[in-house]
This record gives structure tokens, sequence and C-alpha cells, in this order.
């Protein structure tokens, strides 16, 4: 039995859900996971998701505000029901989704309408009224990772701070007309997506919050490595038809500044030796895919048509 599958086990003699069972007894598969130990519990007919947080992860991650914002996101529809949360040790369970496949990249190109059913999971979300505790802010998360990279020895991509400086003519275009701020996921990798070729399910509120939404638009683009279909997909799914200048920019615009965010986040995790992945590779291609997209010859004419407004 492999080391994963003991820490499971360990991990539902602290959990009252399932009190009174023999955790030997229960059907345990390990799944995805870049930080984070998830599984796939089975026991007495009924399927469970349980998720042990990633060591160092408690650095950068509230997981009292995380349960919060997963118990939200469930009651907006668009995330499984939370069974059970610890804010202390960020133990969580949640009902497993039988029939649903965890979306890639590939599975985004081959199922057809996956891009506008992402769409249409977003947009309950972000229109459902509910409200989330932590305040996504791109600067002041850079700012921590920064600092948490500070107690680190490690090394940055060359030019990474001089792209840092650069990108301060993007923010505020992006403040010159501020929007609405509404519960947003913030991290919408492709595997945190669930579909069975109707719906979408949304998965993992690590790093959600009140966020711009359109935030979550051009994540999930870069993340999907989406093409320009996928995008007009997805973009007029979300808008029920082509969208104005102002709004078409700002997706392009957060395509660039999640890659410049996530770069630190990779270098976090390269710096925390995660096995997971190499994850030095995987933040000095986020950077260079940010520095393409911001030194591209449209790039500069959906940054004024953001600060126009229009």
């Amino acid at each position: 039995m492999s080391d994963d599958v003991n820490a499971a086990r360990e991990a539902l003699k602290e959990i009252p859900l399932f009190a009174g069972i023999d955790p030997a007894a229960a059907g345990i598969v390990r799944l995805g996971g870049l930080t984070n130990l998830v599984f796939r519990v089975d026991h007495g007919g009924d399927a469970y998701c349980l998720r042990i947080p990633g060591e160092g992860t408690e650095e950068y991650i509230d997981r009292k505000t995380e349960a919060q914002m997963a118990a939200a996101a469930a009651r907006a529809g668009v995330s499984p029901e939370v069974l059970f949360s610890d804010g202390a040790s960020g133990l969580m369970v949640t009902r497993y989704l039988d029939g649903f496949e965890t979306m890639s990249p590939e599975l985004f190109r081959s199922r057809q309408g996956a891009p506008a059913r992402a769409a249409e999971a977003f947009r309950q979300l972000h229109t459902s009224g509910e409200t989330f505790d932590f305040q996504f802010e791109l600067l002041g998360m850079i700012d921590d990772y920064l600092k948490v990279l500070g107690t680190r020895d490690v090394e940055f991509p060359e030019g990474y701070h001089d792209v840092l400086k650069d990108s301060e003519g993007v923010r505020e275009a992006l403040n010159a007309h501020p929007v609405e701020r509404v519960a947003c996921h913030c991290d919408p990798l492709c595997e945190n997506f669930l579909d069975d070729g109707a719906r979408m399910w949304i998965v993992d509120w690590e790093y959600s919050g009140m966020n711009d939404p359109l935030w979550d638009l051009g994540d999930l683009s870069v993340e999907g490595e989406f093409t320009a279909e996928q995008d007009a997909e997805m973009i007029n799914a979300y808008f029920g038809g082509a969208p104005g200048d102002a709004d078409y920019g700002r997706v392009i615009i957060h395509k660039a500044m999640c890659d410049l965010l996530w770069t630190l986040w990779g270098l976090i995790q390269h710096a925390n030796n995660n096995p997971v992945d190499d994850f030095w590779a995987y933040s000095t291609g986020r950077f260079e895919r940010c520095k393409a997209l911001m030194a591209s010859p449209g790039f500069g004419d959906h940054v004024r048509a953001v600060r126009k407004g229009t």
C-alpha cells in the first residue's frame, strides 16, 4: 500500500463523517493534484472526495477562508457539496461526482462545446450573488508571493522584475474604470473542471475570491491553451454575443497578468522542492508567455481600449 493511501486512511480517523468505520475497509484511489493529495473514497455505497493539504501550503492559503468559499460555490450550484472542512488542518471532504470527467487542455479541444459550458459555469458563479471572504488583489498577491520567496534561496527568470515594472501601465488601465467585483474562482486550471458533456462543475477554491469576473475567462484561456476559436466560443457564450472592445481587452490583459502572478507561485513550488512537476520549467514558461503577449503588436490596443472604457 502506498504512503499516500496510508495518509488518507489516517486522515479518515480525524473526520467525524467517517466515525465508526474501519478505514481499512474503505476503497481509496489517489486522484490528481499539484500541491495537495486528493482521493476518491468509497464506503457504504457512497463516494466522497477527500483532500489533504500539501506541505507548506499554509504559508499562502487560508484554509478557513477557503472552506467558506467552497461552501458558497456549492450554494451557487457550480461546485459539489462540502460535507466536512477543518480550517485548522485543511482537511476537506466533498461529494464525489460520478459520471463526470476531469478536464484537460486536450479535452477542452476535443469535447464539443466545452469552452461554452465552462463559460456558463462561470456566469452562474459570477451572477449568483454569493460573496467570498477573500479579496483577490493582483498586486497584493504578487507582494505576498515575493515575501515568501524572500525567505527562500531561489532564482527569478531573467527580466522578471523589469516586466513587473512594465505591467504598471496595464494595471493603471484596469483601474481607470473599476468593475464590480464578484465571486470568482481565480485559478481555473483545466483540471479544476468536471464535465459530462452537458454541464460543468468547478472544484478547488484555494485561490478564489472577489475579483474582476473576466480574470476567470482570461486565466482559463491561458491554462487551456485556447485557440482563437475556443476563445470566441467561451467569450461569446459568457456575454451572449460578441463583447465590446473594453471587455474583450480585459480578457486579453488578464491573460498576461495571470502568467505574471503564477510565475511566482511556480517559483514557490520550485523552492519547496514540490516533486509533482518541474516547477522551474513551469515558471519560466509562464514568464516567457507573459512577456511575449505584452510585446505582441495588438496588446497596446487592448490596453488603450480598457483605459478608455469602450
